[in-house]
């Protein structure tokens, strides 16, 4: 077991190895190599994470760690000076935390990379699509199993890199381009703010190892070396980062853009990899956070701000793979919720429920998209249930589960993250835990409401097909459908399975084997979250049921029979409130006229006195000076040789007289 351990670096390697031999040798080999290579490399990693869990639980204290070899090697100076002992290692942390994130990278990866064999099957540029892919997979992996933050930023950056080239795949698109290049310059700025925080964390600690940060943070704040005040400003600073990374206000724009990317890559990109990384890094770090309960509370209450906010946009959205993405954002904000509160194991039991179905919801949209000619737009649909069984079934597990259905995957992580937000303790005012979970019911009756509404005009509702489309209408083939029925599968049971005993008066499994990955939150908190007593908790589950049978049911009524006409029911009852949703509370708006025509009108004003006055202006100057002084010399070389001996003897004279003077 121990050797299984040593060699579990292969599990990034391998994705890495496909990425480098279908851009090297897949256009001259052609589809079935790409596909092989493409296919197998994940399911070598998929191999190898569960290797690893089960090698893990042999092990002394349930962590692994090794260095494999020195990579900024930094030590003190021979003559002294400022410098401390430093090293930033290509090394590789296994605990229960990172075992459960590569489980999910590599198994819905996995299904991601086989459905895509047969979505992409036709398009020219497949193994360009198969390269990109496994080089996501790659640094999605790097961040997750890096034991220190330099190496996890390098596979943050991987995955924003990737993020680029896949959103943009299709680049002769114009709006694909802008995406992809939206998405990277957005990141950009959440990124500024992980690296400051990276810094402050070195200035502290002398070290970025999370295992060091960890053991050592409640000493160092004993001691005064890390004050309350410089705590809160690094994991202020690291949320930044998360921000981006996971599209939380106020860098929530790229994500919804990303839905000019092939469909498999918006289930990769918002299931199971990078949108998730800022929660994983927060859950990460989680002594830090202990230590700095109001950045923790700026985490919750900026977490359920962004739950509410894109839920209401989603209400507005025709677009099925835009419902979608904005239903990413507000489950990340449930997330971020959770951990903001304490409730760690909540919001990672909650990221992988949230990678079955939504990565089955997404691959599902794209089911959709290939029988119905690449036509998303939910107005244009209706009574698909008729021509594509196994698509709506899967979808509908999907639904239900995310929606808060009772027993499905969704329903238990769900109500965890509730029942965590009300119990919150040593909060501010303005992050109450009440305050929360009112804000997480809310969202919990949006959701349910919204993905209903999207369900019922896709299957149900009257059938809204032209000739054309209904005539060609397919389901598409096992290759795509066989990963669809592997993640309803998880939709319907991972909660149960995992979480089940809480019914019982028990401690769920995902929250055993989560356990000692929080001992350091734990142990300066007195506890990882409040956990009510059964009979309370058994009261928020039923309320929480309740409020997402509401929605469903709301949206039944509302959507299920009535032939489609506008404006819809939904935006009726809500009038300008609809108008206002359907703007994205006009946020974008002011982004674009703030960032976009104010810096045009800003480089345009700076056009004239900075670049044509001051830099061409210098530039033109010292043309001039060059030419005046050329005109000069060119006189002195006249050809004379009395010339050129009264131009030595000047010479002489002016060194002679230098060192006289000196």
């Amino acid at each position: 077991m121990q050797m299984v351990l040593e060699y579990a670096w292969l599990i990034p390697v391998f994705p890495l190895v496909g990425a480098i031999l279908n851009g090297l040798l897949g256009k001259r080999l052609g589809k079935p190599f790409v596909s092989f290579v493409g296919v197998g490399t994940v399911a070598a990693a998929f191999a190898g994470a569960v290797a690893t869990l089960l090698a893990l639980r042999g092990t002394a204290g349930g962590v692994f760690t090794k260095d494999l070899f020195a990579w900024i090697p930094l030590g003190t100076p021979p003559g002294g000076g400022f410098s401390a002992n430093f090293d930033a290692p290509v090394g590789y942390l296994i605990d229960p935390l990172s075992v459960v994130m590569v489980l999910v990278v590599t198994g819905v990866g996995l299904l991601i990379h086989l459905y895509s064999v047969g979505y992409m099957a036709h398009d020219p540029d497949y193994s360009r699509y198969f390269t990109y892919l496994n080089l996501f997979a790659a640094s999605m992996l790097t961040l997750v199993m890096a034991n220190n933050f330099l190496l996890m930023f390098v596979g943050w950056e991987g995955v924003g890199l990737c993020s680029y080239l896949l959103i943009g795949f299709w680049y002769e698109k114009e709006s694909a381009a802008a995406a992809g290049k939206k998405a990277f310059l957005v990141n950009r700025v959440g990124d500024f703010g992980f690296v400051l925080g990276m810094l402050f964390l070195f200035s502290v600690f002398g070290t970025l190892r999370f295992t060091d940060i960890n053991q050592s943070a409640q000493q160092f704040h004993q001691a005064g070396l890390l004050t309350t005040g410089m705590a809160t400003l690094i994991a202020l600073l690291l949320f930044v980062g998360a921000t981006g990374k996971s599209a939380q206000l106020p860098l929530w724009v790229w994500l919804p853009d990303a839905m000019e990317g092939p469909t498999p890559v918006s289930a990769l990109i918002h299931a199971a990899t990078m949108v998730t990384a800022g929660v994983y890094m927060i859950a990460r770090a989680n002594a830090l956070y202990a230590l700095a309960p109001a950045a923790s509370a700026v985490v919750a209450l900026v977490g359920a701000l962004t739950a509410l906010f894109a839920a209401t946009i989603a209400l507005t959205q025709y677009d099925l793979k835009r419902v979608l993405a904005y239903s990413t954002i507000s489950q990340l904000g449930l997330m971020f919720l959770a951990v903001g509160v304490g409730a760690y194991t909540a919001g990672i039991f909650h990221l992988m429920t949230h990678a079955f179905f939504k990565g089955l919801l997404f691959l599902a949209a794209g089911s959709v998209m290939h029988a119905l000619g690449n036509k998303i737009d939910l107005r244009e649909m209706g009574q698909l249930h008729r021509y594509l069984p196994a698509t709506h079934r899967t979808f509908q597990i999907g639904w239900l589960a995310i929606a808060g259905f009772p027993l499905l995957a969704g329903w238990w992580s769900k109500d965890e993250i509730l029942a965590g937000a009300l119990h919150v303790q040593a909060h501010a005012w303005w992050a109450s835990g009440p305050l929360l979970y009112g804000i997480g019911l809310v969202v919990t009756l949006l959701t349910a409401f919204y993905m209903s509404r999207a369900y019922y005009l896709a299957f149900h509702s009257n059938q809204r097909l032209d000739a054309h489309t209904e005539a060609h209408l397919h389901e598409s083939p096992p290759v795509m459908t066989g990963p669809l029925w592997i993640l309803a599968g998880l939709s319907a049971v991972a909660g149960i399975v995992l979480a089940g005993p809480v019914l019982l008066g028990r401690e769920s499994l995902i929250g055993a084997y989560l356990h000692p990955v929080w001992e350091p939150a734990r142990h300066i908190l007195g506890h990882e979250a409040a956990h009510p007593p059964l009979p309370t908790l058994l009261g928020l589950m039923a309320v929480a049921t309740a409020v997402a049978l509401a929605g469903i049911l709301a949206a039944r009524r509302a959507y299920r029979e009535p032939a489609f006409a506008a404006p819809e029911p939904a935006e009726r009852r809500l009038g300008a409130w609809w108008r206002f949703f359907d703007q994205k509370w006009h946020i974008e708006q002011g982004y674009h006229a703030l960032f976009v025509r104010g810096g045009t009108r800003l480089s345009d004003y700076l056009a004239g006195p900075v670049d044509q006055g001051s830099i061409d202006g210098a530039v033109n100057g010292i043309g001039r000076a060059v030419e005046v002084m050329g005109e000069g010399l060119r006189r002195l070389q006249g050809g004379y040789v009395r010339g050129y001996a009264f131009s030595v003897l000047i010479g002489v004279v002016v060194v002679m007289a230098y060192f006289v003077i000196r």
